[in-house]
Parts: C-alpha cells; structure tokens; sequence
C-alpha cells in the first residue's frame, strides 16, 4: 500500500475513534479497554427486575410535543455499522420531567429472525427489538454533542417491540431500507408521526438513570422504558434484521448488521421507579414529599454542588430536611455474611458526579463490618456500637465525633439518593461546604432557621446543635460531572 494511502485511512480512523463492535476482537466484553466508562458502574441495560422497583405516584404520563411532522419535511436515514438511525427535528420534545429535552435521533436494536435482541429485559423476558428516542437537555445545552457526556444530559424513551401484528408506523422508513444497506450510507424520508411508533398509552412506564448502551458509555440518561411493547410484523421484522450490513460497500465481505444489543449490565443497587402499581410484588410506593423521584433528588444535590440554588430558596431548603430523624435504611435486601471489606463501598452515594465519595461496590454484601444488617444501618446504630466497643477509651469521643462529621453524610446521602430517607441537614452543609464561601452566605439564614426548627420539633432522634451553622471557610465549587470523550471520538447511541 503507498504511504499516502496508509497515511490517510489512518487519519480516518482516528477522526472516528477507536473501532468497536458488538462481537469479536473489538466486542462488547472489550470496549472498556479504549472506553473507560464502559467499564463503570451505573451501566445500560439492565434487567428490569420487580425486586428493584418501587412506584412513585408523582410520576405523570410522559407527554410528548410537536411529534406529529409533516410529510412535506424531510428526515436523515442512515446506517452507521451499528445501528439503523433516524434524525429528528429538535422542536420535538417531552415534558414532565425537570427540563426541557429536545429529540435528536431515533434508532433500534435488535437481534435475528431466530433470536431476540431488546436491550433491557423485563424479568428476564428478552423482547424481538427496541427502539430509542434520544433526547437532550435543551434547557443547559446547546445540542446533543454538548449535553452527550453531562450528568444531566440526555432523556432516552425505549420502546419494546414484539413480532405480531403488522405496524403501518414503521413502514413510513422500513421502505426505505434498501437505500441503506451499508455502512454510510444515508437517504432522506418523508416525515411522518412519530407518535405512532410509541405505546398507545403513555402513563406506564419505568425509569431510572443509566448509560449510553455503546461507546463511550457516558452514565448521563435518564431512561424511560415503557411497559407496555409495540408489535411488528414478521415481514416487518425480517426487513429490519437480515437487510443491513455493517460493512462498507466497497469492502469484499459484507457483515451483516444483527445483534446490536449490548449485554445486560449491573444494576448497581439502583432502584428503578415505576409510575403503576399492580400488586405483583412492587415494593411499597413514594409519597412524603415532591422531591422523591431519583432524578429530581440527583438534581437537588447537583444544585447544591454547583451553587445552582435558585430555584430552592427559603421553602425549598426546608422541604429538604428530615422529617423521619436519623435512621437511614439502605437496602431491603438479606445479605452475604462473608465479605466485610466491601462495607466501606457500598456507602457511597449512587451517583457519578460526586467523586469524592467512595467508589461504589460490584458485590450484592449487605452485612457491614459491625456485623448487622443494613436494614438497621443508621447513624445512630454506628454510634451506639462504637462507644460500645470504645467505652473504656478515652479516645471513644473523638472517634464518636468523627463519625458524626463524616459517616453520617456520606451515609444519608446514599440513603437519600437511594430513596430511602430524607435529606438531612448535616448533609446539605456538607455540600454546601464544597462551595466558594461567598456563595454561601445567602443561605446560612434558611439553614439556621431550619436548623432552629428542628430543634423545636417533637423528633426523637434529633439533629445534634453541633451540626448548626458554623463560619463559612474557603471551598471549592463541584458541578455537574463532565464524562469527557476521547479527542475525535463521537457517540453514536
């Protein structure tokens, strides 16, 4: 080959990144070796499994708007070795959820005539397809590109799909496959409603907040998985999953484009909320307070990282303290007596822009090191056993005192974020204390009248004065985490 040539297909390659592919020397099991975050926690899909589901009957209908486009607008349909996607204008979007998200693309998954390939599975079940409509947060970000590796950066609705009944809505681009039989290849489509291609209703779904489910795997969606699946014919169907190559034209093998699903992943001790409730083992349901949903409460703790408090005030700071004292349950779940070291990691808060907290754990140990189960996890537990165990010590205060100054908001803001308690008022100015100290003056008037208030009330467990108000020193400002893409690289999911 001449060293031009060599030189130019290298400076392609680059320009799109590492190679990644869902099988092979480049599959799935290999992607977090040139993307780390493929790697990490709080990963998609996952299996939707009863046992992690709780309602929240603050959960509305997702509404959507300006779906209905005419035919006379055109729309991108294109191939891009993985996945067959179809652009979307940006005055599409949902409402329901704390921002305005905007659509930017759509595009499906799926896995061959014989075998299904839905990325999440309800309980198990695998379904024949799935389909995303990807949105990002126009309210913060100028477009998807920016928004893609934010925290709070994208709103993905997943559609479900079975093979029965014949679909007129997918047809609008299914007729159009041929013209994109390869890699790079793209065509333009008549618009069309693209609320057909959802469930008839809309009020059932479940959320909760994962990933890209291919490189780089950004943990920055918010995912709405509706309940109920949408049908395909089996022409329908065949034409999505045996017409497609992943291979260029030009290249001598074609590859056939199947499979495209990623495998499942770790749900990491998330919670998944669910808007219904059907008496099929759905574990209780959410209804102390507005900020319940585990994205707004991920909102919340990002406001007061990066000093974004306009929208708490006076009010809103006081609907974050606690209304139930200090304990703290952080799992419902019977626990592996064996491994004790991993307490430590399954403390830390179920969020990625944080990162000063502790490494979240991969194992499913629910004893912690005192040796009871996390069910009596609280801070008045660990008091209670430590001056137990230091009582004849004259170094048992201090120790007490620095278990009160650390573990206690590490532990109510993994609880919080768990959905599982109330945020506390030592955590908050925990938080706060991340901030630029100037920043901070303006609510130190809310939290001492807070702080005063729950001195007052009838609470059996009350907040200690030694967590009141204290002069405000230098801090740093922690915003929302940035998830960076390798230079060149551009996610495709």
């Amino acid at each position: 080959m001449p060293p031009g040539v060599f030189l130019a297909l290298f400076a392609a390659a680059l320009c799109h990144g590492a190679e990644w592919t869902y099988t092979g020397q480049y599959g799935v099991q290999h992607w977090h070796k040139q993307y780390p975050y493929c790697g990490g926690v709080f990963q998609s899909p996952i299996d939707l499994q009863t046992q992690l589901m709780k309602y929240d009957p603050t959960m509305a209908p997702i509404e959507v708007w300006n779906y209905n486009l005419s035919a006379q607008e055109q729309l991108t349909l294109g191939n891009n070795g993985h996945a067959v996607k179809l652009s979307l204008p940006s005055r599409m979007r949902i409402s329901g959820l704390p921002r305005r998200y905007s659509a930017t693309q759509l595009h499906f998954h799926w896995g061959s005539p014989t075998v299904p390939g839905s990325e999440h599975t309800i309980n198990g079940k695998r379904f024949a397809a799935e389909m995303h409509i990807v949105h990002f947060n126009s309210d913060k970000y100028a477009n998807v590109s920016v928004a893609a590796d934010k925290s709070d950066g994208l709103a993905v609705l997943a559609v479900l799909i079975e093979v029965g009944e014949f679909n007129p809505a997918f047809d609008h681009f299914l007729k159009f496959i041929n013209g994109i039989k390869y890699r790079d290849q793209r065509v333009q489509v008549p618009a069309f409603n693209v609320r057909d291609l959802l469930p008839s209703q809309l009020d059932e779904y479940y959320r909760y907040d994962g990933s890209l489910t291919t490189p780089p795997c950004y943990p920055s969606v918010l995912w709405t998985v509706f309940r109920s699946p949408v049908t395909m014919s089996h022409r329908q169907f065949l034409s999505l999953s045996t017409a497609l190559y992943s291979s260029r034209a030009q290249e001598s093998v074609p590859m056939p484009l199947n499979g495209n699903y990623r495998t499942l992943q770790k749900p990491d001790h998330r919670t998944i909320m669910v808007s219904f409730l059907d008496g099929k083992g759905i574990h209780g349901s959410l209804t102390e307070s507005p900020y319940q949903s585990p994205f707004i409460r991920k909102q919340i703790i990002q406001q007061l990282l990066s000093g974004d408090l306009g929208d708490l005030g006076d009010e809103g700071i006081s609907q974050l303290l606690p209304k139930l004292g200090r304990k703290l349950a952080v799992s419902k779940k019977l626990a592996n007596h064996k491994n004790r070291n991993s307490w430590n990691e399954k403390l830390s808060m179920q969020n990625t822009f944080v990162p000063s907290l502790l490494k979240h754990s991969r194992t499913s140990n629910n004893v912690n090191q005192f040796g009871f189960y996390e069910d009596n996890l609280c801070y008045v537990s660990i008091e209670e056993e430590v001056i137990h165990q230091l009582k004849r010590s004259h170094m048992g205060k201090q120790l007490v005192d620095a278990l009160k100054d650390k573990v206690f908001p590490e532990l109510n803001l993994r609880s919080y974020l768990d959905c599982r308690s109330n945020l506390a008022l030592p955590t908050i100015r925990h938080l706060l204390n991340r901030r630029p100290a100037e920043n901070t003056e303006e609510f130190e008037n809310p939290l001492v009248k807070a702080a005063q208030g729950l001195r007052k009330g009838p609470l059996k467990h009350q907040i200690d004065p030694a967590f009141g108000i204290q002069a405000a020193v230098q801090r740093k400002t922690s915003k929302a985490r940035v998830h960076r893409l390798p230079e060149g690289v551009e996610w495709e999911d």
